[in-house]
């Protein structure tokens, strides 16, 4: 059978956001899971099949991305996800806080979409490899 593209997760709280990233995600072949925020994306992460990268954006209702993170990093079977913030929140503390809580790249926005894609490729290229040995 053949293998399915990679799964690449996208939490933001606007729809507008999510829309316009899925699309550009989708037009580079992966298939896309949408959160709203934080609490939207732990239930959607009990699933059967994690992403092979997450996208999250920091401000965010109910839980935010740096509470997100920190609820992925805490759970044995979320650990190993890759996450990319991306937010307006450029300061330097909070990219500080970011890299503490253990996100593994921090992109401001409005992001350059080539670097994102290349990140994003970089991260579902490991995990199809590491896929290919477990099987």
């Amino acid at each position: 059978s053949e293998p399915l593209p990679p799964l690449v997760m996208v939490v933001d709280d606007s729809l507008t956001v999510r829309r316009v990233t899925q699309r550009m995600l989708e037009r580079e072949g992966y298939r896309v899971l949408l959160a709203k925020d934080g609490l939207d994306a732990m239930e959607r992460l009990s699933g059967d099949e994690l992403p092979a990268v997450v996208l999250s954006d920091i401000e965010m209702p109910r839980m935010d991305g740096f509470d997100l993170v920190r609820n992925l990093r805490a759970d044995a079977r979320l650990r190993a996800l890759p996450v990319i913030m991306i937010t307006s929140r450029i300061a330097q503390k909070h990219r500080d806080y970011a890299q503490q809580l253990g996100v593994d790249d921090y992109l401001g926005k409005p992001y350059d979409e080539e670097h994102l894609l290349g990140l994003i490729g970089r991260y579902t290229a490991q995990n199809v490899a590491a896929q290919a040995v477990v099987s």
